[in-house]
């Protein structure tokens, strides 16, 4: 069957060849290990479970995972040996089961994760570029869903991840991520077991528009967990895109979080300007597959 389960709708036959995400049927995976840098209450003290898959629908040129995203750097993996990762990183203590940039295995993953009938919640960490007929499949089977809301503005969607629908299919998908998990709810430590954070990354010279996200959000998800991200490097070749070839400043962000804080979001994660290094980047050295 051809797969068109993502937004870019290849329509071709991932046994054959490769459509946009660069990425076979089979699971292809770059590390699954504890990751202690994600929200306070998704990573805890005890660490989330990160399972980083390679390959991407979105594939944006700022990309700090550009390694596994555009380069597709990783393994592969059968739905057996997948389940057996997840069982060893809940005996390592991981609060939870953290996909990450799992969209292009959607389908795949939905057997996989109808076997997993474990109590540790099932993370949705994606580039909020989602099919919503997809998600509706995913139903009753991710606990968290961690959605980035990258643009608002059509052009700059289309200049940064060659996808100018990115804005009305991100609302649509957030909004049915929403509808799934109505209510967020947590444990006695404080670690989420489920519900939905947006996250949003301020990139340099590109503040109006995290304004206008901000007030997007204010507007239809009031109720819902923002987090705004600080750790835009430069990790590629930004040459051809002078405007983003630099960390944000702290007056930039200050700009971003008062403004938030002024439209009254209250569940806000804010980070430090600190997080903006590549010593935060996880090594994909294929730890926890091999």
């Amino acid at each position: 069957m051809n797969c068109n389960d993502c937004p870019r709708k290849c329509n071709i036959n991932r046994d054959e060849k490769i459509g946009f995400c660069q990425s076979p049927n089979e699971f292809r995976l770059a590390r699954a290990a504890l990751h202690f840098w994600e929200e306070p209450v998704i990573s805890g003290k005890e660490g989330s479970g990160a399972v980083f898959f390679s390959g991407c629908n979105l594939k944006c040129v700022f990309c700090q995972n550009y390694e596994i995203s555009s380069e597709n750097k990783g393994k592969t993996v059968k739905p057996e040996k997948l389940l057996e990762i997840f069982e060893k990183l809940k005996e390592q203590g991981a609060n939870n089961i953290n996909l990450v940039n799992p969209s292009h295995y959607s389908k795949a993953l939905i057997p996989v994760l109808e076997k997993w009938n474990h109590s540790l919640p099932v993370v949705w960490n994606s580039s909020g570029y989602e099919n919503v007929e997809t998600l509706k499949m995913l139903s009753g089977l991710v606990d968290i869903y961690l959605p980035d809301f990258k643009y608002i503005r059509n052009e700059k969607a289309l200049r940064y991840s060659k996808a100018q629908n990115y804005p009305e299919i991100a609302k649509a998908a957030i909004a049915e991520m929403r509808k799934q998990q109505k209510n967020d709810a947590f444990d006695g430590r404080g670690i989420m077991q489920s519900g939905v954070i947006i996250r949003h990354l301020v990139l340099p010279s590109n503040t109006n528009s995290s304004l206008e996200i901000i007030d997007y959000i204010a507007d239809n998800f009031k109720n819902t967990y923002l987090s705004l991200m600080a750790q835009f490097t430069p990790c590629t070749n930004l040459s051809s895109f002078p405007e983003i070839n630099r960390k944000i400043t702290k007056r930039e962000y200050d700009k971003v979080v008062d403004y938030a804080l002024g439209k009254g979001i209250e569940k806000l994660f804010i980070q430090e300007l600190s997080s903006s290094d590549e010593n935060f980047i996880p090594a994909f050295d294929f730890s926890g597959i091999m």
